[in-house]
């Protein structure tokens, strides 16, 4: 498989991750407002007062992860799979301990049998490879990584 291919790939797998983190954040909302709809007011008035307001809690915290579910969807739609001599977002870097693909964080991804890693550009590996080439060399927790290739 040649590099634009397995950059194509590891985007389909990264927006994959995506979608289904979105799916199951909108069935928490929807339960939550199910819940919310559906509650009556009983003869235990505090009682009611605090469940409602837990669940308002919860609709916020699944508020605030949509949001971020929605920047990853912007990041995603910011990578273009052509290559660059510098690494960028939407790089695929082969170095002497692992390959990584600078897009979101989702972690390890395996194609044919080899691993990649896909990374935000902003995590603390993404940062020291931002804007370097092939033969750059960087530290990272104690060792010296070579970058070997740039696609």
């Amino acid at each position: 498989m040649i590099a634009n291919q397995i950059k194509s790939v590891l985007l389909d797998q990264c927006q994959n991750y995506v979608n289904e983190r979105l799916q199951r954040i909108q069935k928490t909302i929807e339960g939550i407002q199910e819940s919310l709809t559906s509650e009556t007011k009983s003869t235990a008035g505090d009682k009611h007062e605090t469940g409602r307001a837990m669940l308002q809690l919860e609709r916020e915290k699944a508020g605030a992860q949509l949001a971020e579910v929605q920047k990853l969807q912007e990041i995603l739609a910011k990578i273009t799979l052509s290559s660059s001599e510098h690494i960028r977002l939407g790089s695929l870097v082969m170095t002497s301990q692992a390959h990584y693909f600078i897009s979101i964080s989702v972690g390890k991804l395996s194609i044919e049998n080899k691993s990649y890693y896909a990374i935000a550009a902003n995590s603390p590996i993404g940062k020291l490879l931002l804007g370097k080439a092939i033969g750059d060399t960087f530290s990272f927790n104690g060792s010296k990584v070579l970058i070997a290739k740039v696609y």
